[in-house]
């Protein structure tokens, strides 16, 4: 009765996770699994714990025990936005006809790997589409990182970017495309020493100043918007000014998304909220932590990067992946047979599912997920 059930294709299952979880999907392993999404619902919130920096004051000798300085904790919320199935099936007829060429087991095997990966790739590029929401960028639009031979300042550079806005020295990623990963692995000689075999099993090419850099074939490339010869206003603005209003200058758009510079200010900014025409005014939203060098009294000229390759800087708990098997009712459904299968290297469940008909199977590989920046001042672009 074996094959009468999923958990005769088990070992087809775990070697296929084990092939497509080690291919380009950078992403997924290098951020926090929310273990909250198995008691949430489709669109539902999920309630993530976001601290502030704490509080240092003076030390005051004294008979009681002074009150711990007030601290309002933070808080965001994540949603599961997904549910979605990669699924496959046969009738009796193509099993007789497989089976006098590559054979349907080997077939069938195949299928599962190319399920599998097509919910990964899906994961992985829903992650990769949070680069809209980044604090700042490095690099030149257009100019593939790591193309000098033993310079590893894109590196360093993007990591300072982290380091600047506070982000923690331990867990930070780097994960990259794979125009990057090929100057990478042809032009930096500390690749060849990349590594222990740990290492490579876990997909990271090397390990830079305690930042792991991976590949992913999902990084995005990011259209920038029209805006030409578009300006701030006079009002002058604080460090840490995160919405800007714009002077009726100039033309085009500025898109949630798109960097940034302004005059006398080297460095390069998100946009989370654009304007649809500069001509008129308007305002512009940074992210987090927002300016880095006060703007004085004066008109500052806005200039629109180019569009660009998005390689993904970030520190681990900044980006959220929630997942889990989809729901189903408690009184069950017509799956046939049901299995549960984590991923070792990922922590990512699927639920594969075999349905029969009438002379015909359905397998399905399913996951339900939403992914979320929690902490856009831990995360940066490095430009490509």
């Amino acid at each position: 009765m074996a094959e009468n059930t999923i958990s005769s294709i088990v070992p087809d299952i775990y070697e296929a996770l084990d092939v497509v979880s080690r291919e380009l999907t950078g992403l997924i392993p290098a951020v926090t699994m929310n273990a909250s999404a198995e008691r949430a619902g489709i669109n539902q919130n999920i309630v993530v714990d976001v601290e502030p920096a704490g509080n240092v004051s003076n030390i005051t000798p004294a008979m009681t025990v002074p009150d711990p300085t007030g601290q309002t904790s933070g808080s965001t919320v994540i949603q599961i936005t997904k549910s979605r199935a990669a699924e496959f099936g046969f009738i009796g007829d193509d099993q007789k006809k497989l089976n006098t060429g590559p054979g349907y087991l080997s077939v069938r095997a195949n299928k599962i790997a190319q399920a599998i990966r097509a919910v990964a790739n899906e994961v992985e590029s829903d992650l990769a589409g949070l680069q809209t929401t980044f604090s700042r960028a490095y690099g030149t639009a257009g100019t593939t990182p790591f193309g000098t031979a033993n310079d590893y300042t894109d590196a360093s550079n993007v990591l300072k970017i982290l380091k600047d806005n506070g982000s923690p020295q331990s867990d930070n990623q780097l994960v990259i495309n794979t125009a990057a990963g090929a100057n990478f692995i042809g032009k930096q000689s500390a690749v060849n020493s990349a590594g222990t075999d740990s290492m490579l099993r876990q997909g990271v090419l090397l390990d830079l100043a305690g930042m792991p850099l991976r590949e992913s074939a999902q990084i995005a490339d990011f259209t920038a918007g029209t805006g030409t010869s578009a300006t701030t206003d006079a009002s002058g603005y604080a460090v840490g000014a995160t919405v800007l209003t714009l002077a009726s200058a100039g033309t085009g758009t500025i898109l949630a998304g798109d960097v940034v510079t302004f005059a006398g200010d080297s460095n390069k900014y998100v946009v989370t909220s654009g304007d649809a025409d500069v001509s008129g005014g308007g305002t512009i939203t940074l992210a987090a932590p927002g300016l880095r060098v006060a703007m004085s009294t004066a008109t500052k000229a806005i200039t629109v990067v180019a569009s660009a390759a998005r390689n993904m800087a970030f520190n681990r708990s900044a980006l959220v992946l929630a997942a889990r098997a989809p729901a189903r009712p408690e009184e069950g459904d017509m799956a046939e047979d049901v299995i549960v299968i984590t991923d070792p290297r990922s922590g990512l469940s699927m639920e594969f599912a075999m349905y029969k008909g009438y002379r015909k199977v359905r397998y399905e590989v399913g996951l339900a997920w939403g992914v979320k920046n929690i902490k856009p001042e831990h995360t940066a672009l490095l430009l490509g």
